[in-house]
């Protein structure tokens, strides 16, 4: 097998450690195969990939893009180490406002999956951090939303105190004021 699959708190949402084969030259590892995923409950097919970088203190989020092209997502780290949460957005889910995440570093490869339905946001907690991440739909302007990163609550532990955040980012509300556009689905 390829990958380890392990649902986090809220189960929809997958650490996914992928197998590194390693010797004196350095590794291999396969970061995506559509199958393994399809097998281990992650049908979705991944339109865009991204590449974010940040610095220490720099907080990116809570962002989603809503239906109809709302956005799975697969985050990776290639470089540094981040904070890495998802938000429940799903109106009648049993988890709805609350998070799951931790760390993600680019030394042990572990991905991050996200589904549709859920608010995304990280912190970079290195010096630098490079992001890659997959998305199921490409970017719409017209269907990208966020929620507040302090909001109380969803009571995220992040681990700076003091983030960096873009205007954009300091002006998102909290999840109270935001009518949100996913229905959970069983």
């Amino acid at each position: 097998m390829s990958f380890r699959f392990e649902p986090l708190a809220i189960p929809d949402v997958i650490r996914i450690t992928p197998v590194q084969h390693g010797d004196r030259r350095g590794f291999f590892s396969e970061t995506y195969r559509a199958s393994a995923f399809e097998a281990a409950g992650i049908p979705d097919v991944f339109l865009q990939d991204n590449h974010a970088r940040s610095t220490r203190g720099v907080l990116r989020g809570l962002h989603y893009q809503a239906p109809p092209k709302g956005q799975a997502k697969l985050v990776r780290v290639v470089h540094g180490d981040v904070f890495d949460v998802a938000v429940d957005l799903r109106v009648g889910s049993p988890t709805f406002g609350q998070w799951a995440g931790g760390a993600l570093s680019g030394e042990d490869g572990v991905i991050l999956y996200i589904p549709e339905g859920f608010a995304h946001g990280y912190v970079c907690v290195s010096e630098r951090a490079d992001l890659v991440y997959k998305v199921s739909n490409e970017f719409d302007a017209a269907l990208d939303g966020g929620i507040a990163w302090d909001d109380p609550a969803i009571g995220i532990p992040w681990p700076v105190k003091n983030p960096t955040l873009s205007e954009r980012d300091l002006a998102l509300p909290t999840l109270d004021a935001v009518n949100s556009p996913f229905r959970f689905q069983q």
